[in-house]
């Protein structure tokens, strides 16, 4: 069983930067990989990054690619999604994720485990 709570959201006016932090608990944490996906009003989630379970592999949305980064830290049972060069077009709901697979993932069908969610809103 996996607990992840996001934290790290809120305004940020466009071409700002965030750092969104997700905790997790459980001893197996560092043997899953993780997955930062959104969803903005009205709209489907979608997946936005992924990073396998030692942080050698990483996989991002063409949307996100070379703007956002995720790492993770299995010391401390934290995974991290770096936003830079937000545009008001990635205003959503971002949700952490973990799969018990230690390959990275980008189907929701294949994340067992959510976090609540943090809202990011790109706004001046």
């Amino acid at each position: 069983q996996v607990q992840l709570v996001e934290s790290g959201g809120g305004l940020v006016q466009p071409g700002g930067s965030l750092r969104l932090s997700c905790a997790g608990s459980g001893r197996t944490f560092s043997t899953y990989a993780m997955g930062w996906f959104r969803q903005a009003s009205g709209k489907e989630r979608e997946f936005v990054a992924a990073i396998n379970w030692n942080g050698a592999s990483t996989f991002y949305a063409d949307s996100v690619k070379g703007r956002f980064t995720i790492s993770r830290d299995n010391a401390e049972n934290t995974v991290y999604l770096h936003m830079y060069s937000l545009k008001p077009e990635d205003t959503a709901v971002y949700y952490c994720a973990a799969t018990p697979t230690s390959s990275i993932a980008t189907r929701e069908a294949s994340y067992g485990w959510w976090g609540q969610g943090t809202q990011v809103t790109v706004s001046s």
